[in-house]
């Protein structure tokens, strides 16, 4: 039997993870899609917790934040955004399992370190900083959900009688307008708007 690494266990439990969901999630169901003893997996992962941390490192991994690095904090937010949504929607069944976890990985506390370090160097007040972050990470998961939500949760065909209005606004002739990328950018920009304001007022003098 070949062997198994930590790596090949975090990628075995975000494929379970993907498949059935947060809760299917356990030592033992691990063990029996890697076809190995239960006991075994403790020479690479400490605890479940230990590796649903693992697995959020991974996803970490793959969100852009070099954007804080060289361009304003709000260009930066707004490409940090787009490469969160994408690396959630990607694995949605994450979203409800890592917002009940504690944060216990320390890449995840280092890509907040770049984004709260980019927001005090442009001049928010320290104690607004994790509130901005938390906004911004509030729309990235919910349009992840939103995004991977069946084509025809909001359908023109479906509208009943007597409701005109939103009836014309589902018309498939408008396209993509009422889609969820879209309602994510709408979302992405009048948020944006909302902390431009918002920096301006509590950056005066």
């Amino acid at each position: 039997m070949t062997r198994v690494n930590r790596d090949q266990l975090v990628t075995a439990a975000l494929d379970l993870i993907d498949e059935a969901g947060g809760e299917a999630l356990s030592m033992r169901s691990l063990a029996a899609r890697v076809d190995r003893r239960v006991s075994s997996l403790y020479n690479h992962v400490a605890s479940r917790d230990d590796l649903i941390e693992a697995v959020r490192a991974r996803i970490v991994a793959g969100i852009d934040t070099s954007a804080f690095a060289d361009e304003p904090w709000d260009a930066a937010l707004g490409r940090w955004a787009r490469s969160y949504l994408a690396a959630f929607a990607a694995h949605p069944n994450l979203i409800r399992l890592l917002s009940a976890t504690p944060i216990r990985d320390a890449s995840t506390y280092d890509m907040y370190e770049r984004v709260i370090a980019a927001l005090v160097a442009a001049g928010w007040p320290r104690g607004d900083t994790v509130a901005v972050m938390r906004t911004v990470e509030a729309l990235v998961l919910g349009s992840a959900l939103d995004i991977v939500a069946p084509a025809d949760l909001l359908s023109h065909a479906s509208v009943p009688p007597g409701h005109p209005a939103i009836r014309a606004a589902l018309d498939p002739a408008l396209g993509e307008a009422f889609g969820a990328p879209r309602a994510f950018e709408l979302g992405l920009a009048a948020l944006l708007v909302g902390l431009r304001e918002r920096h301006a007022a509590v950056t005066v003098g």
